[in-house]
């Protein structure tokens, strides 16, 4: 038996990636905000971070993106007596989502046809996995609301799940009494985004020279 091991990651390789990941980012922030808005044209209830942003808007009389853009630096904030530390993605991603919202919410209209409701519904609950799969797949820093969950877990040893479960909770109630939609598609994105988002990610992972190299391949 021969044990063929699989070529290293060089250093030029790596270089030549940094335009794919940023790229990557860029598109992937772009599409969470299309399914945001996507989303909310099809008025089926919003993912539960959108819920709470949409209450504020409303209450506090300015766009939903602005919003996303505000509740986001606030995250950021937060993060400083957690010593959390942000990357480029965290920074791109408390700015571009809010404004990839509004840019959609600009250019595709209110429907009434349920099933075009139905149809933007379903596409806002998969693209919002997809995008989620591109910018952590590039691995440059995650967004604010998932970096606050992590460090709540490192500061408070719990699970993963507990904490995270406890955010969405917590945002969606919140939002609700704050005039955010809440609807089918609020579970659809809750029972789904863990699954669709690991599904993806296989395929959007960008490999970096850190990276353990994978198991060695035997043939005869």
């Amino acid at each position: 038996m021969t044990i063929v091991e699989p070529p290293s990651l060089s250093a030029a390789t790596a270089r030549g990636r940094t335009p794919r990941r940023l790229v990557q980012l860029l598109l992937g922030l772009a599409l969470l905000g299309l399914a945001i808005g996507l989303l909310v044209r099809a008025r089926l209830g919003l993912a539960p971070w959108a819920v709470l942003h949409q209450g504020l808007a409303m209450r506090v009389g300015v766009s939903l993106g602005t919003a996303t853009i505000g509740v986001g630096l606030v995250l950021l904030l937060a993060w400083i007596p957690l010593r959390e530390r942000p990357g480029i993605g965290t920074v791109a991603n408390v700015l571009l989502v809010g404004l990839a919202v509004d840019a959609t919410l600009a250019v595709i209209p209110a429907v009434d046809l349920l099933a075009l409701r139905i149809a933007l519904g379903v596409s806002g609950v998969v693209l919002t996995s997809l995008a989620i799969a591109a910018y952590i797949g590039v691995r440059l820093g995650p967004g604010p609301r998932d970096g606050l969950m992590t460090a709540l877990v490192r500061r408070t040893g719990r699970s993963v799940r507990l904490v995270r479960t406890s955010m969405e909770v917590a945002v969606v109630v919140i939002g609700f009494f704050l005039g955010g939609t809440v609807g089918i598609a609020t579970v659809l994105v809750a029972i789904t985004i863990g699954p669709l988002t690991q599904f993806f990610v296989k395929y959007l992972v960008i490999r970096l020279p850190t990276d353990a190299p994978p198991p060695a391949q035997a043939r005869p």
